[in-house]
């Protein structure tokens, strides 16, 4: 009996034994990657951020007449990767962030390059290349959701470089909210008749030099500094943070005042995880101080 228990022993003790070498072998196995499917990459000198003017011109109906205006947009194009047969990347434009794929012809510098249709303003670009520059037309798919169905790309490289001390520049941006206005009737006395008229006009927001000189993203903002500020000043003030890090703004007035600067360029439609703490904290402060802010309208010869 006693020889039967030391066999059994005996046995199970190679039989782990043998386990164990096993799985020591199996953890110590060298990952291989197939050669045959790792496809090289080609121009990486073209990789990079692209950004610039995205214009077009569409119909204006009135009552008596047709007549033709042009829009003026901001666009960015990220080139990520170029294969041989392939080219990847992203459009940015108005917090729309859109994937494309397509083609580099290398004897014409020209890409073709299709967004993926899912969208109702997904379209095909087609450009140059040449000295870091992209030049050529973008077309939607569906020419009836788009207000201008053609546009012309004028783009240049840059590099995004996130700066905390990167402001608003006083000398080349006026205070005016031009995107949002509001309808205001006035009332006055006619002087020959006597009688009391009225008239609407459209105001505009207008802010002060506070977004000139606070910075949300290098030093944390008191309450003191708030608290007497228009509703459009904190909510530049916080915006400007958001673009700081390349944020692709949806709502124009944010916008209109960053494109106005040399440093912006939208790069996402979502910044949070790359905020600071004293980022995250001016931000909760000024969210705080605009639910309660209000703003000075006036009329503006434009």
């Amino acid at each position: 009996m006693k020889n039967k228990n030391l066999l059994f022993v005996s046995l199970l003790s190679l039989a782990l034994f043998s386990c164990k070498k096993e799985e020591e072998t199996k953890t110590i196995q060298p990952q291989i990657e197939n050669p045959e499917h790792v496809i090289p990459e080609v121009h990486q000198e073209l990789y990079g951020n692209y950004t610039g003017d995205f214009t077009g011109n569409f119909e204006v109906r009135s009552d008596d007449d047709i007549y033709t205006e042009r829009e003026y947009k901001k666009i960015s194009l990220k080139i990520n990767r170029i294969t041989k047969d392939s080219v990847y990347g992203q459009s940015i434009m108005n917090g729309n962030q859109r994937p494309f794929r397509g083609v580099f012809d290398e004897k014409s510098n020209h890409f073709v390059l299709d967004e993926p249709g899912s969208d109702p303003t997904d379209g095909r670009f087609e450009m140059t290349v040449a000295n870091d520059s992209l030049t050529g037309k973008w077309s939607a798919y569906n020419k009836s959701r788009v207000k201008a169905p053609l546009k012309d790309l004028k783009l240049i490289k840059k590099s995004f470089v996130y700066n905390s001390n990167f402001m608003l520049n006083e000398n080349d941006t006026d205070l005016v909210d031009w995107s949002t206005s509001k309808k205001v009737t006035q009332t006055y006395k006619d002087e020959y008749t006597g009688k009391t008229e009225s008239y609407t006009e459209d105001q505009n927001r207008i802010g002060t030099e506070a977004i000139f000189k606070l910075n949300g993203s290098k030093r944390t903002l008191t309450e003191k500094e708030l608290k007497n500020l228009r509703k459009i000043d904190l909510e530049i003030i916080k915006n400007a943070i958001y673009a700081r890090h390349g944020y692709s703004f949806k709502k124009a007035t944010f916008r209109n005042f960053f494109e106005r600067t040399d440093w912006y360029i939208p790069v996402s439609n979502n910044v949070e995880k790359e905020l600071t703490e004293v980022e995250k904290g001016n931000i909760a402060t000024l969210t705080r101080f605009i639910k309660y802010a209000e703003d000075k309208y006036d009329t503006f010869g434009r």
